[in-house]
């Protein structure tokens, strides 16, 4: 059991202090008897940021960071012939090159940064996923919201009971080269752009549906004011809007404060929520409104991830 564990973070400057929030808690709940290498693939993270997040490692849990533009740069080899596409629209996605970029690892933890953990992320790396792509929760973020339960069965074609969050994926990196999934995905996107409210997650869900393994809802746990707390945490994570350094009253706000305190950027993050004002959250309740729009506009037009399926094309790896 002493074989390294990769957890892979992408932020840009401005969310270094909530790395550094999810880093230390990670640290916190680490088993001193295992090593843990947290990989952060980063676009303009300035010197003083990369000292502080650096500055959080341990003996066992090891901080490396890496220019995202150089990995990219790195894979253009490979998809050239491909697609000739911007870095933006790249780095979107970049979770869904992680296999083939990291071809020493077969299996690894990716999570989003706006996250804690309450548990030691080895438990999650441990979980046996089988010959499945990836381990995932079901998007419970959306269940309360009937045009996006919609939009994941005649948008994406995935069951909202199957319709994954992409924030927290425990990956078979192995099996994601075998398959390809790199290049079925730079085929998909280069040949028919699919429109999508969750670019990477709706991705995800239409090539790997099948071939996911449901995780315990404690690894993925999100706020949300139509149901109770979980009893057992495993990592909350503050998706979409529930976010406790823009909001008061978030759910599970004690334990993201809690971590916090003593990640190095209390100062800053205090500071972000101070400045949050009422332009920026009436600007948040706006992008609600747009998602739920969308999420009705896109199973009608006539090209979806649904209706191409349902056509023959290819989907599904």
């Amino acid at each position: 059991m002493n074989r390294e564990i990769p957890i892979f973070f992408t932020i840009d400057n401005s969310y270094a202090p909530f790395l550094a929030v999810a880093l230390y808690s990670a640290i916190q709940n680490s088993d001193p008897q295992r090593r843990y290498k947290a990989i952060v693939l980063y676009q303009d993270l300035n010197e003083e940021n990369k000292v502080k997040l650096q500055a959080l490692q341990t003996e066992n849990f090891t901080i490396e960071l890496t220019p995202m533009k150089a990995n990219f740069e790195a894979l253009d080899d490979r998809m050239s012939n491909r697609l000739r596409c911007d870095y933006f629209t790249l780095t979107i996605y970049f979770r869904l090159f992680i296999p083939a970029l990291f071809p020493q690892y077969d299996k690894g933890v990716y999570i989003d940064s706006d996250v804690v953990l309450t548990d030691d992320i080895a438990k999650l790396f441990d979980t046996d996923i089988g010959d499945n792509y990836i381990g995932a929760c079901n998007d419970l973020s959306i269940a309360d919201i009937p045009p996006l339960v919609a939009y994941t069965v005649n948008g994406v074609g995935v069951k909202a009971e199957e319709y994954i969050n992409s924030g927290v994926l425990l990956m078979n990196l192995k099996k994601m080269r075998e398959s390809n999934l790199e290049g079925h995905f730079l085929h998909l996107l280069s040949t028919y752009h699919f429109d999508s409210i969750a670019p990477d997650q709706d991705y995800l869900n239409a090539m790997c549906n099948g071939k996911i393994y449901y995780l315990d809802e404690g690894w993925d746990a999100m706020p949300n004011d139509q149901k109770p707390r979980l009893e057992k945490t495993h990592l909350i994570h503050y998706n979409l809007f529930s976010k406790p350094w823009c909001y008061d009253g978030v759910q599970y706000e004690e334990e993201f404060w809690a971590y916090a305190e003593n990640c190095g950027f209390i100062d800053e993050i205090r500071t972000y929520k101070d400045h949050y004002s009422d332009e920026k959250k009436k600007a948040d309740s706006e992008c609600l409104e747009m998602l739920v729009r969308r999420g009705m506009e896109i199973p009608e037009q006539e090209i979806n991830f649904k209706k191409l399926y349902e056509k023959g094309v290819k989907i599904r790896l």
